[in-house]
């Protein structure tokens, strides 16, 4: 059992970590409302105020917090003000959706493989920032998703699923955007759920994941 906002839980209680619309969020909120899902929302935390991921929670009925970006003079100061934050709220994890800020070794040292991250493309391939225009500028032939550990190194950390999108001839930036957003949206809450009923485990960089029978 774990402790949530000071109740007991069997499930995970997780921090979901966003910068912007929520669309990631949104989908993380649907699974979560579903019979035996196994990660529970305690907190979702932005690195700004108004945008629509808090208004997508607040409709939810889960919690809210701001810690503001442009609040602390550092990347520490701000990584260690989201920790308090979410451990204020009983989280044991920390899911990034979309959230646009690099945290520092802080958090890593606090939620040793228990923070995730997708990314829109498949890594090593493009990390960082714009990897969808990157993958177009290419020429790739394929791209897609990747959902992974975060390590102190940005979009790094060791690897948990991947899923390809084809890319093609006259994709727009939106076009490919849309195709790798609809994989995100299924298969971001499917990793969560098997991390938080404890089906990952980590050696390395090799992740193994559990199946139930």
């Amino acid at each position: 059992m774990a402790y949530a906002s000071g109740r007991m839980t069997d499930r995970l209680p997780i921090a979901v970590l966003v910068s912007g619309g929520g669309t990631n969020l949104q989908a993380i909120l649907d699974a979560a409302a579903l019979p035996g899902y196994s990660a529970e929302i305690v907190v979702v935390v932005s690195d700004r105020p108004g945008v629509g991921a808090l208004e997508r929670a607040e409709a939810a009925g889960i919690p809210v917090e701001v810690v503001d970006w442009d609040a602390h003079p550092n990347r520490e100061t701000f990584t260690t003000a989201v920790c308090d934050t979410v451990a204020a709220h009983g989280a044991a994890a920390l899911v990034l959706a979309g959230f646009m800020r690099i945290l520092s070794p802080v958090a890593i040292e606090r939620y040793p493989h228990s923070i995730l991250n997708t990314h829109p493309a498949l890594l090593p391939a493009f990390p960082g920032a714009n990897a969808i225009p990157q993958a177009l500028a290419y020429g790739v032939k394929l791209s897609g998703v990747t959902i992974h550990f975060v390590d102190e190194e940005v979009d790094h950390g060791p690897i948990i699923a991947q899923e390809t999108v084809e890319v093609l001839p006259d994709d727009t930036e939106d076009d490919l955007r849309a195709r790798i957003q609809a994989i995100e949206h299924r298969r971001y809450p499917e990793v969560i759920d098997a991390f938080a009923a404890g089906l990952l485990s980590v050696t390395g960089r090799l992740v193994r994941w559990e199946t139930t029978s």
